[in-house]
């Protein structure tokens, strides 16, 4: 239960004053929902102003406060600007210039001859000095001489923003301090409710954004380390296979040696009766599947029964052929189950599974509904594991009789930082080598100057059966907008092409969208026109050409996975990143980075360097734990620091029962790790 102190940061954005419900959508926007939210919605940057007597041409490009006498108005004709010609105290002239809006409400602002105190960037206008849209006071109003810029949505100013901001600085109470002492000296940290204070007084202030950064980080890390040792606990089944299945295993290929050293890993997890909690990492095409096929193996081996989730119908049905296909002429019972499967066929598989008939079954989130029920399940493995979400993962861990073994797998190749900050409570398996034969995937980049050569050469890759992807970064052509859209191109291919060109985006429904891809599996299709929706779960072996329209508007990370959907089979596979006319040092670098390596970690680590400040992750997915004030370079060199503190309040400050430990438990509820505690256990 959240501790009383902090009732008054969780209460409704209403609560502060002058937000009602049209204002509450433009916050809602910024995901500010609680007063919490807005105290932590920190300053992005800031204004230094120089406060002036007089003006003075040298002040050009800098923002200034001065008390100014409107003199005159100016209005052009059409749409042109309000001028207001004011004088300072020294007589000197200055335009003030407004655009748009009618002149009288410019007037009604700014009557002749009564001063006010203003505020803007000073700038030369011919023989002129100008302010465009200042900042209007009272003639004694004192401007902030440095005042913060926040991130904002339409319908909010910087300056509202802050005074919301303040209103909840006002509601924060002291808290009780949760770090180590010895540490908070030695990093000369303020307090907590000092460190909120200065960063929106001061968003320059680097002492009280490393204090508030690593409190995050510190209640991050305590969660995972309350839930390890939780686990750790946790007596679970150990499951010790005798060889018999996998030793009937015909592979026409020798595993790798990361994929030998993984599933040993496994294997010794397994063996424990504390239950397996382990990521594995691999890039597209390392041998994830093999991996955990032979876990799935140990489990039957012992005499229970596994269970795959994919979070995708086409990828949950992938798996189930592609294990089909591995572990065929083994005596053991591989079913799918899905939402798409309904009537006879799905009795028939949940007695077969009840009475332990099957012994792996591999499926959507339909595989842990309530109906579901299995005789003995003793190992999860989730695939593409970040899609979803830790109640869902819960749920089919309590459909054992002891809590089951679990084992993620994600292809996002994820930096070591963040591997420790997302996944700290598991262990970490890395697939860091690729299997013997797999040709790397040929890049280039190409100007978008070039489009017609790119079509005439998916149209000789045609002409040789291939298939190819065609991705595009919007679905529809927007006003505000020069991006290609996917149902315009697939239009113009079709032109060229005839019918065999499909398209898939994010507004189709599920049943049109697998339809599409299934024909495109079939090679019914020889072009399949898509949005990034393709980036998990799609393998075609023939298709071996990728086109990815406005590369330099995708990260990096996103053009990696994308990339992946080629070289899935035998020969040479390519991938064309079109680019646009102008690129800025960023994108230059990323797309150099693209076509001088195919190593998903080197690109990963490289991506969250180009990131910097507010991209940690690019976007929010289901499961991902999100960092609002701990930015990339800062988890770098915190997160070690705030994983041993951690350690050191449960081994040696008596936990979250010491004095230490009450004001931590505060922090887990005020930095929302509060659940974590109850339900990272499920990964």
């Amino acid at each position: 239960m959240r501790p009383d102190i902090l009732n008054p940061l969780f209460a409704e954005v209403t609560a502060l004053k002058g937000v009602g419900p049209a204002l509450a959508k433009p916050l809602d926007r910024l995901g500010l929902e609680r007063v919490v939210d807005v105290a932590f919605h920190l300053p992005s940057g800031w204004i230094d102003r120089l406060p002036r007597e007089e003006l003075d041409v040298a002040d050009a490009g800098r923002v200034i406060a001065i008390t100014l006498t409107p003199r005159d108005y100016r209005t052009s004709s059409g749409r042109g600007p309000t001028r207001v010609q004011a004088t300072d105290a020294k007589g000197n002239y200055v335009s003030l210039v407004y655009f748009g809006g009618s002149s009288g409400w410019v007037k009604k602002l700014l009557p002749l001859n009564e001063p006010r105190r203003v505020s803007g960037k000073l700038e030369s206008y011919g023989e002129m000095l100008q302010i465009i849209h200042p900042d209007l006071g009272e003639p004694d109003e004192v401007f902030r001489e440095r005042e913060a810029i926040y991130p904002l949505s339409e319908g909010l100013t910087s300056r509202r923003l802050g005074g919301f901001a303040a209103q909840a600085l006002d509601r924060a109470p002291v808290l009780p301090e949760w770090i180590e002492p010895g540490l908070k000296a030695k990093r000369g940290w303020p307090d907590w409710r000092e460190a909120l204070q200065r960063i929106h007084d001061d968003p320059a202030d680097k002492v009280a954004r490393e204090r508030l950064a690593y409190d995050e980080i510190f209640a991050n890390q305590l969660a995972m380390t309350l839930v390890r040792a939780d686990t750790r606990k946790r007596r679970g089944r150990a499951l010790v296979g005798d060889g018999r299945l996998r030793d009937l295993l015909k592979l026409p290929y020798t595993p790798t040696g990361a994929q030998s050293r993984t599933v040993a890993e496994i294997e010794g997890d397994l063996a424990q009766t504390a239950p397996m909690l382990r990521l594995l990492q691999g890039d597209v095409g390392s041998g994830k599947t093999l991996v955990a096929a032979m876990a799935l193996l140990i489990a039957v081996e012992a005499g229970a029964q596994g269970a795959m989730l994919a979070p995708t119908e086409i990828l949950a049905r992938q798996h189930y052929e592609t294990l089909r296909k591995m572990l065929s002429g083994l005596p053991l019972e591989i079913a799918v189950l899905t939402g798409r499967d309904k009537g006879k066929v799905r009795e028939a598989t949940l007695m077969a599974l009840a009475a332990g008939e099957i012994d792996i079954l591999v499926g959507t989130h339909a595989i842990f509904q309530e109906a579901v029920g299995y005789r003995d399940l003793a190992l999860v493995v989730v695939d593409e594991q970040h899609r979803f979400g830790v109640a869902e993962r819960m749920m089919l861990q309590a459909k054992g009789k002891a809590p089951p073994h679990l084992l993620a797998m994600t292809a996002t190749p994820i930096p070591r930082t963040l591997t420790l900050a997302q996944y700290g409570e598991m262990d970490v398996s890395r697939l860091d080598e690729m299997p013997p034969g797999r040709e790397p995937i040929e890049t280039r980049v190409v100007s978008e100057d070039r489009l017609d050569e790119v079509v005439n050469a998916i149209g000789r890759h045609m002409a040789d059966s291939g298939q190819a992807y065609w991705v595009c970064p919007l679905v529809e052509e927007s006003e505000k907008s020069d991006l290609a859209a996917a149902e315009m191109r697939a239009e113009s291919l079709r032109a060229r092409f005839g019918e065999r060109i499909g398209v898939v985006h994010g507004r189709m429904k599920p049943a049109e969208k697998d339809a599409v891809m299934e024909a495109f599996a079939g090679n019914r299709l020889s072009v399949l026109v898509a949005t990034t929706v393709i980036e998990v779960g799609v393998d075609v072996p023939n298709a071996t050409l990728i086109v990815i329209e406005h590369a330099d508007r995708f990260g990096l990370a996103q053009l990696h996975q994308l990339r992946g959907r080629v070289g899935r089979g035998g020969g040479l596979s390519r991938c064309l990143l079109l680019r646009g006319a102008s690129l800025s040092e960023t994108s230059r670098a990323r797309l150099a980075l693209m076509r001088e390596t195919n190593d998903g970690f080197r690109i990963a680590e490289e991506d969250l360097r180009l990131r910097g400040g507010g991209e940690l992750l690019g976007t929010r997915q289901s499961g991902e734990v999100a960092f609002r004030l701990a930015l990339p370079d800062m988890l770098a060199d915190l997160l070690q620091c705030a994983q041993d503190d951690a350690r050191l309040l449960i081994d040696r400050d008596g936990g979250l029962e010491g004095p230490r430990g009450q004001a931590a438990r505060v922090a887990l509820y005020l930095f929302d790790r509060d659940a974590g505690v109850a339900l990272l256990r499920s990964g």
